[in-house]
């Protein structure tokens, strides 16, 4: 045998030796397993077809952390039978596939439910958060049902004719994504180009299903060369994110499948949460923009300037404030207002009694209060804005509208004591021996 042969038997050996070590999909997940195992051929009919909820792992054979899921996807198989789906799909096998809902690790676990886009799921790999995910997305699409809201699911579902992507100009443009603080993702195309008609259907329906959630737009750079020219668009179709920074957007590089524009369109959801703010309530155009419309507003009512200095004034709003970063993802607002400025709102709260800083979580269209009892203290905030958001137990009537008064805001210093005319004893007493002489 030469050189040459032995190094090709050696080599081989080495590549049997691998495969064999190598598990295989089989060897994850075997004809006898309850995870329902996914491709191309039965994707549309077990997942996207489906009338229930159904959890996909989007798994490399290979993958160490994908091998230890295994005995813990199967046991959750196990548990949710009956309730929702559990499936796997080989990712490594079906790349094409997993392109389209952009996968781009393993393992990837996404929850699909009829008429929604999945969503990832990202808590523990137990089996019991797990079930406790899969189990609220199911009582979701009871209550949409319920509701008497569409959906979907089955061969029969009905296409949605609208088109929830908004059209873009150069005479709109800045008012609706530039100025906005929400997320926006736009679409400049050319109506001739063929990759944007092959684009077209997966936009629409991206659109309508992420409606309410992110905003899409489109822009004909036919019509609009400004538009092309300013964001220094060069080919078709460009896809351009507008997140916290307007100013400058990212491209968007993935798959041009709905689920992937879907998914990533929810993943940028995340990370372009604007930061919370706490706001001076020192008017009533305040009150209403930011309590107006909020779920809860939490209005905080903070010691006089010459108690607190502006030091303790500080400290007590950036405990709202780290507060507010915690539940930024909350349709929740901030605001506050020293002692005494709003006094008609203080009355219909009960706050004054018993000293300050004191706080309240407020429902302006409920017409509701909840007191904060425990100390103005973040752990006690923290636990305060949770109940809250629960459902607020121990709700009390707000009694009619309070009216907001006009106030200057807090210049950020001290406060100035304000000297006054001082008087000595001997001119008050001889001011008074005057008055009796002329008695």
């Amino acid at each position: 045998m030469t050189k040459f042969q032995s190094f090709v038997f050696v080599l081989v050996s080495a590549l049997i030796l691998i495969f064999q070590l190598c598990p295989s999909a089989d060897a994850l997940y075997g004809s006898s397993s309850p995870v329902l195992q996914l491709n191309p051929s039965n994707f549309k009919s077990k997942v996207l077809n489906s009338n229930g909820v159904v959890l996909v792992e989007f798994f490399a054979p290979w993958c160490g952390h994908c091998q230890a899921l295994t005995p813990t996807w199967e046991k959750a198989a196990n548990v949710l039978k009956g309730v929702a789906t559990v499936a796997a799909l080989d990712a490594d096998a079906h790349q094409s596939l997993a392109q389209e809902y952009g996968i781009r690790g393993f393992p990837t676990i996404k929850v699909f439910a009829p008429g929604k886009p999945p969503v990832d799921y990202q808590g523990a790999r137990d089996v019991k958060p797990i079930a406790e995910f899969a189990l609220k997305q199911v009582k979701q699409l009871l209550k949409d049902r319920l509701d008497g809201k569409s959906t979907g699911g089955g061969s029969s579902e009905k296409k949605e004719e609208s088109n929830a992507s908004v059209e873009l100009n150069s005479r709109n443009f800045d008012e609706l994504v530039i100025k906005s603080k929400e997320l926006w993702i736009v679409e400049f195309f050319a109506p001739w180009c063929g990759h944007c008609k092959k684009l077209a259907p997966e936009w629409k329906k991206a659109a309508n299903n992420l409606k309410g959630k992110v905003n899409l737009g489109h822009v004909d750079c036919d019509a609009e060369k400004s538009l092309m020219s300013r964001f220094k668009v060069q080919g078709f179709p460009t896809i351009l994110v507008f997140g916290a920074d307007k100013d400058s957007p990212v491209p968007y590089e993935g798959a041009r499948a709905a689920a992937a524009i879907e998914s990533f369109a929810l993943e940028q959801l995340e990370t372009n949460v604007a930061p919370p703010e706490v706001t001076e309530l020192h008017g009533p155009d305040v009150m209403e923009e930011k309590c107006g419309s909020a779920a809860i507003c939490f209005v905080a009512f903070l010691p006089d300037i010459l108690d607190s200095k502006a030091e303790g004034r500080n400290k007590y709003i950036q405990q709202l404030l780290s507060v507010a970063e915690k539940f930024k993802r909350s349709p929740y607002s901030y605001v506050w207002a020293a002692a005494g400025k709003q006094p008609d709102l203080e009355k219909h709260v009960g706050v004054g009694g018993y000293g300050y800083p004191a706080l309240v979580a407020l429902n302006l269209k409920k017409a509701v209060y909840a007191p904060l009892k425990s100390a103005y203290e973040h752990d006690h905030i923290v636990e305060f804005v949770r109940e809250a958001g629960r459902g607020g137990k121990g709700n009390l009537p707000l009694g009619g509208t309070p009216t907001i008064v006009k106030t200057e805001p807090w210049d950020g210093k001290d406060g100035e004591i304000m000297e006054e005319d001082e008087f000595s004893l001997e001119e008050l007493m001889g001011e008074d021996s005057s008055n009796k002489d002329e008695l």
